[in-house]
């Protein structure tokens, strides 16, 4: 059984919308999520999984481009109102944790692994990064997509994904590299 056919079986049990098992070299990451990042979001240069912290673009592409393979997978929560932003950021541990259990069954399959995800990683109160130290969990510790400069709704319509359901759903998005 390969490895499509065995996640297949594991997924069956989880919350996973959709996923595609992609080819790394088709990953291309762009400089203007980064500018994004720094110029509209306050997590830049405030915790291990932004920029700067990540490091420079072209050492974020190697290490997309060191694992051949990516599963990348979406999942679904529901809000009362899109527009209350608490509500919605709450539904993404759930997320985090499927995101988790993804890493580790792959792990478990003998794969080495690298993990993007959502958002900026919020698992501490405040980020060892502030104070010039390290990460306190590296293994809950996921940079998001954006922060190495991959541009998720280009792969989400490259691979014809669903990107936004309407209503009052949001569609979380994580990576996990792979290699044998």
């Amino acid at each position: 059984m390969d490895i499509k056919e065995k996640f297949e079986d594991f997924i069956a049990q989880y919350p996973i919308f959709e996923y595609r098992l992609l080819d790394t070299a088709d990953i291309k990451v762009q400089e203007r999520v980064r500018t994004i990042c720094k110029q509209e979001c306050e997590r830049y240069g405030s915790t291990w999984a932004c920029p700067p912290a990540v490091g420079e673009l072209p050492k974020c592409e190697k290490k997309i481009h060191s694992f051949p393979q990516a599963i990348f997978f979406s999942s679904v929560a529901e809000v009362s109102d899109m527009m209350n932003m608490e509500e919605m950021l709450s539904t993404r541990m759930a997320h985090e944790d499927l995101t988790e259990k993804v890493r580790d069954f792959l792990e478990g399959e003998g794969y080495e692994t690298f993990t993007l995800s959502t958002e900026s990683c919020d698992y501490c109160k405040r980020c060892a990064y502030l104070d010039g130290k390290p990460c306190r969990f590296p293994e809950h510790m996921h940079p998001c997509l954006e922060s190495y400069g991959v541009v998720v709704n280009e792969i989400v319509e490259r691979e014809q994904m669903e990107y936004n359901l309407g209503g009052n759903t949001i569609l979380w998005f994580s990576m996990v590299l792979i290699r044998k």
